[in-house]
């Protein structure tokens, strides 16, 4: 049963709707379900998701949603395991929608490293996978990078961290990306995150996203940050959550972050909003979470304390955030918008 309690946190009411999708006992989600993109199209809301098996393999799956009630749900996968690259599964899908085409990101995992791939749609909910496009440098070649210029000690850290534990031939873990809802100056603008921040990147065609493309941009990493941790609640690393969402007043951006707190790391919903036609400039951002794991479902399951940000429509005045709690359900906030800028912007 959901609830309809609000907590007032930075005086945002946040409506806590409770789970609306689970694990069912079919295979391949029997395990969890989380983190899930949705998107609305010819008045249908579409949701995609990350399914897992009890092998712990993740494929994506479909549903068509209306606030927090399922609509309909698929029954098989819409997306699975093909290549080696994504031999242990594809996860937390992001889908926007740019000049009338579909965009599917997500990270490709196979067994080692995290890589960031895309699909595309002309018609939902059909993807054509399009391959890999991240750097594909090793994690020594890209901590000798960005040891090279003016970033927090934390971003050489992170590259160490994964040097010490999976070896120097480790890949550099790219997720969390998606694009921009429209082009600026003809490029496509995406989110995308190499730890333990949030950074920006401009190009005009997917087939540009080379090795060497992702050298170039990684030795001027500093330039093209969007937003670094500040908060005690985000001290360990922050990460795109949802794609954008276009308002009057700028960009919302909505962020997962996660502080390392009594021996485990908790996972929380941040907030800051972007200059609309400069994305780069940010021009406000909540001090406190916007929400964090405080319900049973938040903070046990696969993996506790955690609430993934990963999906939001708007409805007049309602904000809908969809999210996975605990790695092993769904669950979706109701935020009234007009309240949530009114606070970014003081």
């Amino acid at each position: 049963m959901a609830s309809t309690a609000a907590i007032l946190i930075s005086m945002v009411a946040v409506e806590d709707k409770g789970v609306i999708l689970g694990p069912r006992d079919n295979g391949w989600e029997s395990l969890a379900v989380s983190n899930p993109g949705v998107i609305r199209s010819d008045n249908v809301n579409w949701m995609f998701y990350r399914a897992v098996d009890c092998d712990n393999v993740s494929r994506i799956g479909w549903a068509k949603i209306n606030g927090a009630e399922i609509l309909e749900r698929g029954s098989e996968p819409l997306m699975e395991p093909e290549h080696d690259f994504e031999f242990k599964g594809l996860e937390d899908p992001r889908v926007v929608e740019v000049e009338g085409k579909f965009y599917m990101f997500y990270a490709a995992y196979d067994g080692e490293s995290a890589r960031m791939a895309y699909a595309v749609s002309n018609e939902l909910p059909v993807f054509k996978k399009m391959g890999v496009i991240s750097a594909e440098l090793t994690y020594n070649e890209a901590g000798y990078i960005l040891g090279g210029q003016n970033l927090d000690e934390k971003y050489t850290n992170f590259a160490k961290f994964h040097i010490d534990n999976q070896g120097s031939q480790a890949k550099l873990w790219q997720k969390d990306a998606f694009l921009f809802p429209r082009k600026f100056n003809g490029k496509y603008l995406m989110i995308h995150r190499v730890l333990p921040g949030i950074q920006l990147l401009e190009f005009e065609d997917f087939s540009e996203l080379t090795p060497d493309f992702w050298r170039k941009e990684l030795e001027k990493l500093s330039e093209n940050i969007l937003l670094d941790p500040v908060y005690t609640w985000e001290s360990n690393n922050i990460g795109g959550g949802c794609p954008p969402i276009e308002t009057a007043d700028g960009w919302l951006l909505i962020y997962h972050a996660v502080e390392f707190s009594g021996g485990i790391n908790v996972y929380t919903a941040g907030v800051a909003l972007a200059d609309l036609d400069n994305p780069r400039k940010i021009i406000g951002r909540l001090k406190k979470p916007l929400f964090s794991p405080t319900q049973v479902f938040e903070k046990t399951g696969v993996v506790p304390f955690v609430v993934f940000p990963s999906g939001a429509l708007v409805e007049n005045d309602d904000l809908w955030v969809y999210y996975g709690a605990a790695d092993k359900v769904i669950g979706a906030k109701k935020i009234s918008i007009s309240q949530l800028l009114k606070a970014l912007k003081s």
